[in-house]
């Protein structure tokens, strides 16, 4: 029987999410996470297998945070549209003041490795459906309370947002000024009627 773990594995996996986050994958190495962590290389490799299996717990902690954070804003006692514009705000005060700046840790992987590993895209693709059936459960109410136009393709709305979700995040990067990103969230809201 080995010994038991000397560190807490959640906050080790959010400070190897933040250090992938702010770096990238390839950029981040086995020292920087070591000393994000606060873990010897041993340490690491026996909790998490390998730098890679590092980045699937800090994956399935990401998918797990993002999908309560987007059922939660969506899930208020407002109008969907009132509901969708202050969720998409929230990247937008994130870009401006500088945090948000890194993008989404999700899309930034996605970018960064979908295309060498097909299995890390199945994973990624996953990742984004969960969000899409939130919001989609989000757009179901809307539409049964009369603010969605009845004929209105919900689901198709709804994979629309995602897209404009990972695009304005993108966007943000570069271009972190308030009245462009916001002319971004006000033509996605002219979608949800």
């Amino acid at each position: 029987m080995g010994r038991p773990r000397a560190f807490d594995t959640e906050t080790a996996v959010a400070r190897a999410l933040d250090t992938f986050w702010s770096r990238g994958y390839e950029a981040t190495s086995v020292g920087d996470l070591c000393g994000a962590m606060g873990l010897s290389r041993s340490s690491l490799y026996e909790a998490f297998g390998s730098k890679h299996g590092l980045l699937l717990a800090a994956l399935e902690s990401y998918e797990a945070g993002v999908t309560k954070r987007v059922a939660a804003a969506l899930s208020r006692p407002f109008p969907v549209q009132v509901n969708l514009r202050d969720f998409l705000m929230v990247f937008v005060d994130g870009a401006v003041e500088g945090p948000g700046r890194r993008g989404c840790f999700l899309g930034n992987c996605t970018g960064e490795l979908a295309a060498a590993e097909p299995e890390l895209a199945a994973r990624f693709g996953s990742a984004f459906d969960a969000i899409e059936g939130e919001i989609h459960v989000a757009l179901a109410r809307g539409q049964a309370a009369g603010e969605i136009a009845p004929d209105t393709d919900i689901r198709a709305l709804a994979r629309f947002l995602v897209s404009t979700i990972q695009g304005l995040r993108l966007v943000a990067k570069a271009n972190p000024h308030r009245d462009r990103l916001v002319d971004i969230v006000d033509v996605a809201l002219r979608t949800v009627r």
